[in-house]
């Protein structure tokens, strides 16, 4: 039997290049050697996205952004999260087995909470249980097709560990029912570096958006953090944010001139800006044109969602069935 490879990402702000090197494209290759399911994570959006409006724009912007990198939907499933009601079940049985100090060390709660405390606030100020529970939903997501393989980047890494340890709680108990699954990590990427040397994240405001015009894209490479330091001198590649994200779409010769230049002077942040933009920009612009056509036609992605579900569910339901059985709630 083949095995299963399974990704999502959460519809919450524009797509950037951070979710296109560091998720859909590994998740892509996966396709080559796995049955490959690919989710709108609209549910998880919910801890946070509270506008209908926006939450279905988002939607609309993940899935054309899917779509428009390479995904094939005749050679792989493609849904939203919330057309899968077997998930929220299954949700609640893995929340039976999940111990609370497991989830009080998720980072995401932790950070929160660490940033109340930072403000003197109370430390669940702010806290809803959506944010608390959601690496349980993240387990079910993952559980519920029987997914081999994950593929996340290294700040996703400890949700694929709690999932692991959800579906070995409830082997332990019922027998070997649930797949426990494998976090697949691109070594060569892992954390995208954003604008201001963090993880390129929407929360920091920092990335560098996909599938935009060119002169907004020209904008936001413009805006990238550098030291003050001139033209003619040296300069530190492995410090330099400018150089961790050019080293992601240069040639290897190049990049090994650009480091040349970079130790001996002689080359001006503007300049490696500008040659950065045109290397970003001629790698989107193939998908940027898909992109364009997939948003304008939302009836289209709603087609493609709606059959993808369709598949989806047949695989909850048979997995489901075999959960209920197990816990003496066959129907």
């Amino acid at each position: 039997m083949q095995k299963i490879a399974l990704t999502g990402i959460k519809p919450s702000g524009t797509p950037h290049i951070g979710n296109l090197m560091g998720a859909i494209k590994p998740a892509l290759e996966l396709t080559k050697q796995y049955r490959s399911l690919y989710f709108i994570a609209d549910y998880h959006a919910l801890t946070s996205v509270r506008d209908k409006a926006l939450m279905q724009s988002q939607i609309y912007e993940v899935a054309a952004t899917w779509l428009a990198a390479g995904l094939d939907p005749e050679e792989s499933i493609f849904y939203r999260q919330s057309d899968v009601p077997e998930v929220f079940e299954l949700t609640w049985i893995l929340a039976c087995m999940a111990p609370k100090g497991l989830l009080n060390r998720a980072h995401s709660y932790k950070d929160s909470v660490a940033k109340n405390l930072e403000a003197q606030r109370d430390p669940d100020f702010g806290i809803n249980m959506g944010l608390y529970n959601y690496p349980v939903l993240m387990a079910a997501d993952i559980i519920l097709y029987g997914a081999h393989l994950v593929p996340v980047g290294q700040d996703q890494k400890q949700h694929i560990e709690i999932a692991r340890d959800l579906a070995q709680a409830f082997n332990q108990q019922y027998g070997e029912i649930l797949v426990v699954p494998e976090p697949v990590i691109n070594e060569s990427v892992k954390t995208i570096p954003g604008t201001d040397g963090r993880k390129m994240s929407k929360s920091y405001n920092n990335v560098l958006p996909l599938y935009v015009p060119s002169k907004k894209l020209r904008q936001a490479v413009m805006q990238i953090v550098t030291d003050s330091k001139g033209i003619e001198e040296s300069k530190d590649p492995e410090t330099c944010n400018l150089f961790q994200i050019f080293k992601l779409f240069a040639k290897p010769e190049r990049l090994e001139e650009v480091k040349l230049a970079y130790q001996s002077g002689g080359l001006g942040y503007g300049t490696l800006k500008q040659e950065l933009f045109d290397l970003v920009d001629l790698f989107v612009s193939p998908g940027r044109a898909v992109y364009d056509q997939y948003i304008k036609d939302p009836d289209r992605i709603d087609h493609i969602l709606k059959l993808g579900a369709h598949k989806a569910r047949a695989i909850a339901h048979h997995n489901l069935a075999a959960v209920r059985q197990a816990i003496g709630m066959a129907r």
